[in-house]
């Protein structure tokens, strides 16, 4: 599927991300996480590319958006940028020219509020995607790759609940389960690291649902 493969090429490219298959998700996540960037296909099922736009732009959201799309002509174009959209590439591309226009979009996005885009925050919890620093309290905390990954995609669905497939596919890139503990293993070490020297627990367990990073009353 080709959603699947622009995920990977993003992922292995550095960037952490979230996919919808039909335009109402897609703007539910859009509308509603902290998300850099929208890479929006024009033509979506349930709710088009460009309706998707023009409602994301209609809440007051200024993120960056690439609209993708096979309808080429300067007509067509215009179209998907007076919609609301930044950029507009035209299929078949090259993965190379769409992540160079990623970077693009995510540096014109940085020069308006770069605090908010790099810097993640719950409670006392801070994570900084920039320097690839975590700190609680005041106190930096020690995470591997991994883990600063496991806990940037739970800070960026934090309040929600965070299901095993959303683990697998956002964090792993994993579309089916291996049947391993992995996730376990991964979420015991990070819990042991930005829980248990501290008084209130962030991250917690939801029986039978998954996990949710939050802030208890």
């Amino acid at each position: 599927m080709a959603r699947d493969y622009l995920a990977r090429a993003l992922r292995e490219a550095g960037h952490t991300v979230d996919s919808a298959a039909d335009g109402i998700d897609g703007l539910h996540m859009a509308s509603s996480l902290a998300v850099d960037l929208a890479i929006v296909d024009r033509m979506l099922p349930k709710l088009d590319g460009l309706a998707l736009v023009q409602s994301l732009r209609a809440t007051g959201r200024k993120l960056p958006v690439l609209i993708l799309s096979a309808l080429g002509d300067v007509d067509d174009r215009i179209t998907g940028l007076r919609a609301g959209g930044d950029d507009y590439l035209t299929k078949p591309y090259h993965v190379s020219e769409l992540l160079a226009r990623v970077d693009a979009l995510a540096r014109r996005g940085e020069s308006g509020n770069a605090e908010i885009r790099t810097k993640l925050k719950l409670a006392d919890l801070e994570l900084d995607r920039m320097t690839r620093r975590v700190v609680r309290n005041g106190k930096k905390i020690e995470l591997t790759a991994r883990e600063f990954q496991l806990l940037e995609f739970l800070m960026r669905h934090s309040g929600q609940v965070v299901t095993r497939t959303m683990l697998l596919e956002g964090v792993w890139d994993y579309h089916f389960d291996p049947q391993t503990n992995v996730i376990d293993v991964h979420i015991s070490r990070l819990r042991q690291a930005i829980d248990k020297d501290f008084d209130k627990p962030l991250l917690h367990t939801v029986r039978g649902a998954g996990y949710s990073l939050r802030e208890d009353e």
